[in-house]
């Protein structure tokens, strides 16, 4: 079992949305999941843009607890000028798009794929999708359909 975390020993920490993999998003340059999926947390396009290509910590601390609260009271999310809803079939559609793209990224989907038929898991991850932009059950899925559909 791999239990993804990114101070956890590699593979783990190569897996974790932390880990910096250079990917486009509609065009929109990304260092690392965790930059593309703070970014949702802005309605400003330029700021999202610049969010983007954090990786790691700076990345989850560049959203702040005011765009946590924000986006927590009013379940909406943000891509590209678009609103979203944190459960709608649109946002999940997104998270998707975003992960195919990563997985064009040469070194993150050889990693990914080298661990065979290994149990995946993420134990840090939140499961409550009104406190999180990515539960730890949308992160596990992304990360077996990637693995498994290709």
């Amino acid at each position: 079992m791999i239990d993804i975390y990114s101070k956890g020993e590699f593979p783990s920490n190569a897996l974790s949305n932390f880990a910096a993999y250079d990917f486009k998003v509609d065009g929109v340059e990304c260092a690392s999941m965790e930059g593309f999926l703070q970014s949702l947390k802005f309605r400003n396009i330029k700021k999202q843009c610049k969010v983007c290509k954090l990786t790691g910590k700076e990345a989850k601390l560049s959203a702040g607890k005011l765009r946590n609260i924000c986006w927590k009271l009013t379940q909406t999310l943000y891509w590209n000028g678009r609103k979203y809803k944190r459960d709608s079939t649109g946002y999940k559609m997104l998270i998707t798009k975003a992960y195919d793209c990563l997985w064009k990224n040469k070194e993150f989907r050889n990693l990914l794929l080298s661990t065979g038929n290994e149990t995946l898991c993420h134990s840090m991850g939140g499961h409550d999708v009104k406190k999180t932009v990515l539960t730890e059950g949308e992160f596990i899925e992304q990360l077996y359909r990637l693995r498994n559909n290709r």
